[in-house]
């Protein structure tokens, strides 16, 4: 059996309240998750409430999985979300912490080879803020807000980084376009 298929065995057997199957569930992802959410936040005792708290929704909301994607990232989808619950309960961070950029990490390195060709060329040319706020609302489909609450940071400065982000993309992918046509 395929880990794809054991996971959507282990969403089926949560379904019906087997509890063993959200411990095998957890012992699969959580460390991966919990790397993840810590790098989102960069506070391991936030990035734990986060992981606990997104398989207490799994436990709860296991029959609403489709069926028709990955368990990974229909768990990543709910890790996020309850990261930025976690988030919103916390006081405003300071001008030093907004202030804070952290070195890529592989996770970061992974999503950005998730694009290709030209857009991953111009996505990795961005400013690091505005390809920050891009790929949390391109590639973890994040809103505004939940962007604004991840970061610390005002919903209008989100919406602002994301129209330069995709700006500066539509006008150097048509240059280089251009170019490939010339």
């Amino acid at each position: 059996m395929s880990v794809a298929s054991s996971d959507a065995e282990l969403l089926r057997r949560i379904a019906t309240g087997d509890r063993n199957a959200l411990g095998n569930l957890y012992r699969e992802h959580s460390g991966w998750l919990m790397v993840r959410l810590q790098r989102r936040c960069g506070d391991p005792d936030l990035a734990d409430q986060a992981l606990q708290d997104t398989f207490v929704a799994v436990w709860k909301s296991a029959a609403s999985w489709r069926g028709d994607g990955d368990v990974g990232a229909w768990l990543w989808g709910i890790g996020v979300r309850r990261l930025v619950d976690v988030l919103r309960k916390q006081k405003p961070r300071t001008d030093e912490d907004q202030n804070a950029q952290p070195a890529p990490s592989a996770e970061q390195m992974a999503m950005d080879r998730r694009l290709s060709g030209p857009l991953a060329s111009a996505v990795a040319s961005l400013d690091p803020d505005l390809r920050e706020v891009f790929l949390l609302a391109n590639l973890d489909q994040l809103t505004t807000r939940e962007i604004s609450i991840l970061r610390g940071i005002p919903q209008g400065t989100v919406k602002t980084r994301l129209a330069r982000a995709r700006r500066t993309l539509k006008a150097e992918l048509g240059s280089a376009t251009q170019g490939d046509a010339a």
